[in-house]
């Protein structure tokens, strides 16, 4: 094969509680065709989201990916590589669009050298160019997925949960850049800070599999990272209780913002919810939009 054309779903992670650890996949897509050609060099065509900005060059997430499983498989083979992206997923808004590049890239480096490489390798060379696996996890696997480190090498059960869900995206537009968000965070957290988002990632992981969704008003708060980034997003708490008001179950900074994401029943009145939660963001001064969305559960996806 020189051409494969993939999807690769939009991820939020945390999950409210469960900092670098816990994710999920949405159906929102970024699609790519990574085609190898005769003339060497990079070529790229970016058609949506970072249009105006992304460039064909080595440290582009969507080449050096690529090139990190190709030259590891193949030994370095030289070729030229032509991009073509359709991005749909906000970039700097908390919903993966960079380890989107990132699974993208791996996966059809993957598959264009043959598949010799298995999910779990590709996740582990995902989460070291990532730096952390709560986000390039789901876009591999889709669902909901429970990530941790060990001895350095990433790992990641995958689950669904037991009844459907609706995710209210609300995506501001202010970015939110990932290292200031971190730089946000103290050093250390006092030990019942630590022990109570334990029990609430705890309850958020049994809620889920359970279908017990009621407990998931308790089970997405947070207490680690969300607390000491509100500065950084304006409205957040106003949109937070919005949401509740509307109908959703809680609402949370989906990865390290600056999108907010409520979580609601299939039944529940999903625009009320959203438009809700865009009024108290327009009322502090901060333009956004919204998407309305479904679990994804098939992760990226050769098409």
């Amino acid at each position: 094969m020189d051409k494969v054309y993939l999807r690769v779903p939009a991820t939020s992670a945390n999950c409210g509680p469960g900092f670098d650890v816990l994710g999920l996949a949405v159906n929102l897509y970024n699609e790519a065709c990574y085609e190898i050609t005769p003339q060497r060099g990079f070529q790229l065509e970016v058609e949506g989201e970072g249009a105006e900005y992304l460039k064909p060059f080595g440290r582009n997430l969507a080449f050096s990916s690529f090139f990190r499983v190709w030259n590891q498989v193949t030994g370095g083979e030289r070729i030229g590589l032509k991009i073509k992206m359709l991005n749909r997923i906000p970039m700097s808004r908390g919903l993966g669009s960079s380890s989107s590049a990132i699974v993208a890239g791996v996966h059809a480096a993957n598959v264009l050298s043959g598949n010799t490489l298995s999910e779990d390798e590709l996740l582990g060379i995902a989460t070291e160019l990532e730096g952390h696996p709560d986000n390039v996890a789901p876009a591999l696997y889709g669902g909901f997925t429970i990530s941790y480190m060990d001895a350095g090498k990433a790992h990641s059960l995958r689950c669904l949960p037991a009844k459907p869900l609706k995710f209210i995206a609300v995506v501001p537009d202010r970015r939110l850049a990932t290292s200031l968000a971190r730089q946000a965070i103290p050093a250390t957290v006092p030990h019942h800070d630590a022990v109570f988002n334990s029990s609430r990632s705890s309850l958020l992981v049994g809620s889920l599999l359970t279908g017990r969704y009621e407990y998931l008003s308790h089970a997405l708060e947070d207490k680690l990272h969300q607390p000491y980034r509100a500065h950084l997003i304006p409205g957040l708490y106003e949109a937070w209780e919005a949401a509740r008001a509307a109908g959703a179950y809680n609402g949370i900074i989906s990865g390290a913002g600056s999108t907010i994401m409520a979580y609601a029943d299939p039944e529940a009145d999903h625009a009320a919810i959203a438009e809700a939660m865009k009024a108290a963001l327009n009322g502090v001064g901060e333009s956004c939009c919204y998407h309305i969305l479904d679990l994804d559960t098939e992760g990226v996806k050769t098409l």
